[in-house]
């Protein structure tokens, strides 16, 4: 592994670095794909082998430990950090793999920024760790251009930067958790945006209105968005086949309303949104890609709430 350099006090990009993904689902596999096209090689560990990957050249590790073990950095892309943490000790453990090596752990997943800095300060000496949530869905996953939000400290945030950078746009925002702080507010204005898209497409209906040619008139407006963009026909078909699941923002706007509580932050759309999903996973629908929320509009419509 390339050492850090003393006069910088940072990690050169190295193609050196042996590199792993630990997580091979909507988000993780086509990250994977864009990590091993640009450097040829790459370490993958997931519930189950993906034989596309491991066809293209990425080696298969059955374990996290055989994972940590072939490598020298690992992007974590699992739902949450407690995911990770189960398989952290142990023998068949990511730490039995690293075995006290420089080692960086680079963790992907939406979770808490407070739980990110508690689990750093658990793990032994010489495991560094960055929080590096995406956005940008499976769209921006598959076309590598992810906004990717980096904490930690300056000399991790940039070999993490250099090791992530074809995924999309690497970019430090402060100490450890800072990322996860930035990927609720993302997910903040996301869960607006699709539950206006939603109520919006649905109101345009039962008007009258073809939602497909008002999409297509606003969409040059405020009202447009990347995120209108990537669901806009969705909305229209009434097209809610997973994707992005709208479950996850349950969990997502629980951390954004932890952050607000510990800044001492009063938000007044925050607490209408977490209502809105929760309603939503309570509906049977949390399993929907996001675009559900117009589906959700009718249900609450035709039930009369």
């Amino acid at each position: 592994m390339t050492p850090l350099d003393e006069e910088t006090g940072s990690f050169p990009p190295s193609e050196d670095t042996r590199l792993g993904v630990w997580g091979l689902g909507a988000m993780g596999e086509p990250m994977a794909r864009h990590l091993l096209a640009a450097r040829d090689s790459l370490t993958v560990h997931a519930r189950r082998e993906r034989h596309g990957l491991t066809a293209a050249g990425a080696r298969w590790a059955p374990t996290a430990r055989e994972l940590a073990a072939a490598t020298d950095a690992v992007l974590v892309m699992l739902p949450d950090l407690p995911q990770l943490e189960e398989h952290l000790d142990g023998p068949d453990g990511l730490l039995a793999g690293v075995e006290g090596r420089d080692y960086l752990v680079m963790i992907g997943s939406t979770s808490s920024p407070v739980g990110v800095r508690e689990l750093a300060e658990r793990l032994p000496d010489g495991i560094r760790v960055v929080d590096c949530p995406v956005s940008g869905g499976e769209d921006g996953a598959k076309a590598g251009t992810l906004s990717i939000m980096l904490g930690g400290e300056p000399a991790d945030a940039e070999q993490a930067a250099a090791l992530l950078a074809p995924c999309g746009r690497p970019v430090r925002l402060g100490p450890l958790g800072a990322g996860e702080v930035a990927k609720a507010c993302n997910q903040m204005v996301v869960a607006a945006t699709i539950l206006a898209l939603g109520e919006a497409t649905e109101l345009a209906a039962r008007s009258g209105v073809d939602p497909a040619a008002l999409w297509e008139l606003l969409g040059g407006g405020y009202a447009g968005s990347n995120l209108l963009q990537s669901r806009h026909q969705k909305l229209v078909e009434g097209d809610d086949s997973p994707s992005g699941i709208a479950g996850y923002m349950v969990k997502d706007l629980r951390f954004a309303a932890d952050i607000a509580q510990a800044t001492q932050t009063r938000p007044a759309l925050l607490p209408a949104l977490r209502s809105a999903f929760d309603e939503i996973v309570d509906r049977g629908l949390g399993e929907r890609d996001i675009a559900v929320t117009r589906r959700f509009t009718a249900e609450r419509s035709a039930n009369g709430r």
